[in-house]
């Protein structure tokens, strides 16, 4: 069995490249995480209900788009930060549409998706760990370890998107949903900084909130006032979102993840 250390380095088998094909993680990086689920969730519903298209057929599509990148994301040699979160939005944008596929669509509900989907994030990391020993981002410098990681996120964002769906319609409405995300992302960080508990650990955790964050900061732009929203437009807001993303990417140049020196993630 091919195991890497705490240090990222390969015990029994070849050893991975000195960098990974995943940005570093830093503030800028967290920054672009939750724009990118937000634009997730106003481009997924812009398919799926501004276009009258439905979830099954919304699904499709963006799972095609998702292929795709995976693909060039696979196949690339080395890191690529525009080819990375392009990735990431793909894999929002199938989520969101997921999700409420089979939430709505399917009648499973927001606390059965949620649960189901709990089940097969868990699964993906147990897997993950089993096969390579370690879940941390500066492993992602093989094949394996980045087939593992795509995967993981995949039910992650779908996750987040059931979750953020199930506070918001507890009660709390979008505004209030996004507000106990993000005081549980800022726990998260104070966690990260007065206290010794694993790195990579805390990187999933505010991994997985940054997306329902983001997915009821989405509704909350573009749903009815009604409904608590602002009623943006869901094209508006998506195209806004995605040119900020992209200046952010020009000016906040990222670096891949280092086995050598970051091996504390």
């Amino acid at each position: 069995m091919v195991r890497l250390n705490d240090t990222g380095r390969v015990e029994g088998g070849t050893e991975p490249s000195q960098h990974g094909k995943v940005p570093a993680v830093t503030l800028g990086f967290w920054i672009i995480k939750i724009l990118a689920t937000t634009l997730g969730e106003t481009g997924g519903d812009a398919v799926t209900m501004s276009m009258n298209l439905g979830y099954l057929v919304g699904t499709l599509i963006f799972s095609a788009i998702f292929v795709v990148a995976i693909v060039l994301q696979m196949s690339a040699k080395r890191f690529h930060p525009f080819l990375y979160w392009f990735v990431i939005v793909a894999t929002t944008t199938v989520g969101t549409t997921l999700a409420d596929f089979a939430d709505r669509s399917l009648g499973i509900g927001y606390p059965g998706g949620s649960l189901l989907l709990m089940s097969l994030l868990a699964a993906s990391f147990g897997l993950w760990y089993r096969t390579l020993g370690t879940v941390s981002v500066v492993s992602v410098a093989s094949p394996a370890a980045e087939a593992f990681y795509w995967i993981t996120i995949m039910f992650s964002q779908t996750l987040g998107t059931a979750l953020g769906d199930w506070v918001a319609d507890s009660g709390l409405g979008y505004g209030g949903g996004a507000i106990v995300f993000g005081a549980a992302i800022a726990a998260s960080a104070a966690v990260y900084y007065w206290t010794g508990l694993s790195r990579t650990a805390l990187f999933w955790t505010v991994f997985v909130l940054t997306r329902p964050l983001g997915a009821t900061v989405g509704d909350y732009l573009d749903k009815p006032i009604d409904q608590g929203g602002l009623a943006l437009s869901r094209y508006t807001a998506s195209i806004g979102l995605a040119v900020v993303i992209l200046l952010l990417l020009i000016v906040l140049p990222q670096q891949p993840t280092s086995n050598a020196g970051q091996a504390g993630h």
